[in-house]
């Protein structure tokens, strides 16, 4: 009806970009792929098989027979679980992690909000690596949260002392994910140490996703962060079951900090979901007790197929790979376009779908160096080996 006035929307979620996944499927509506090159879709880290089927008839009898899988659980989770993971992280570990530290949550987006809500309201800020897990920024834009962007060279590897630049009375929070999403690189064990004391100094919470933890190429603990009888001073983890047992759909994750924060996480818990769901959990806890050596064997292939795709790129002139790891590789490409472009003309001239760095990373015009231009993001987890032989055949027969 002319001259209705529309109902108002936040202007911070206007200003925020669309849901980069979604946005990306957009571009193949409509789009024709000849039988004998079909579509690789490589623009999300989801696995795309069911979980194991002991693990589906586990969940399957639960549903059936616990009558309170059904009801509202504990809001910061099953306690079973909570001191199963707390038991499993402190031996993975070496450190002491206890049940009131640990709150499961409805899947490892929700883990983040929850605790960064905590910390962090309109006009504060909180220093995040660029390139950036697209809904960690999405969500320090809608709240109003200034993100202070900390750029990342060739090696993708953040740097502790330009960091600290960064930091001033409105930081508090600094932001990592390790193994990296969308880099796929791993830090260190020293980096996240000095990232640890950088944030231990200046009183701020060091939040560390480690939702691809599982997938790490280094057998043992990945650092040593909990081993310090202090750690919920200063560290934040953040964990997902989607990738380790195929629970994307049950919406399954975890935090661990103090049980100071815990409380104030359960205020937001409450308010936005009451509880996680209860046969994801139940699944989590059956995967975490009786599914070690499977975990093992997935972990195994996921390195077979970076070492497929590592192993690729080394023929495709042009092309340079800055990380490889986890679920994802994250790539220069050779061409003049932009990425955002790049990577709409590879699903026309290839058959591929990727994610553009422009999605990770401010562009130029935005302070951006440059790096959000020339990079593209391969989720290279959802093909195997034959299918990641095959995108590195199409991408070799594109012309630059």
């Amino acid at each position: 009806m002319s001259g209705v006035r529309p109902t108002p929307v936040n202007p911070r979620y206007a200003a925020t970009i669309a849901p980069p996944v979604m946005e990306a499927r957009r571009w193949i509506d409509g789009v024709s792929f000849p039988e004998d090159r079909p579509l690789i879709n490589l623009s999300q880290a989801a696995p795309v098989a069911p979980p194991p089927e002991p693990l589906r008839q586990a969940m399957a009898e639960a549903l059936l027979t616990v009558p309170e899988s059904h009801l509202y659980g504990p809001v910061l989770g099953l306690p079973v679980l909570r001191a199963e993971l707390a038991i499993q992280w402190s031996t993975g570990y070496g450190g002491v992690i206890r049940p009131d530290q640990v709150a499961v949550t409805a899947g490892c987006n929700q883990a983040f909000t929850s605790t960064l809500s905590t910390l962090a309201g309109a006009g504060d800020a909180v220093i995040l690596p660029t390139p950036w897990y697209f809904n960690h920024k999405m969500w320090l834009d809608m709240e109003g949260v200034e993100a202070k962007l900390l750029p990342t060279g060739d090696d993708l590897l953040p740097n502790p002392e330009e960091a600290e630049t960064l930091i001033c009375d409105r930081t508090r929070a600094i932001i990592l994910v390790s193994p990296n999403n969308p880099g796929g690189v791993e830090y260190p064990a020293a980096l996240l140490r000095a990232f640890y004391d950088l944030a231990k100094r200046h009183g701020l919470a060091l939040i560390l996703d480690e939702t691809y933890r599982d997938f790490h190429s280094q057998t043992g603990a990945p650092h040593d962060l909990f081993t310090d009888p202090d750690w919920d001073e200063t560290l934040i983890h953040l964990y997902s079951f989607s990738k380790a047992y195929r629970l994307t759909g049950h919406r399954v994750g975890a935090v661990m900090a103090s049980p100071t924060r815990l409380i104030e996480v359960e205020k937001f818990l409450d308010t936005v979901a009451i509880c996680p769901p209860q046969i994801g959990q139940i699944g989590a806890l059956w995967g975490m007790r009786h599914l070690g050596d499977w975990l093992a064997g997935e972990r195994l292939e996921i390195l077979r197929r970076r070492d497929a795709l590592v192993s690729g790129f080394q023929r495709l002139p042009g092309w340079q790979l800055l990380g490889c790891g986890a679920y994802f590789a994250y790539a220069k490409h050779p061409f003049s376009q932009p990425s955002d472009q790049v990577a709409q003309r590879l699903v026309h001239d290839a058959g591929i779908l990727v994610l553009p760095g422009t999605m990770f990373g401010p562009a130029k015009d935005q302070g951006g160096n440059g790096q959000a231009e020339a990079t593209l993001r391969i989720a290279f987890a959802n093909a195997d080996a034959e299918g990641l032989s095959d995108v590195v055949d199409r991408l070799a027969q594109l012309s630059t």
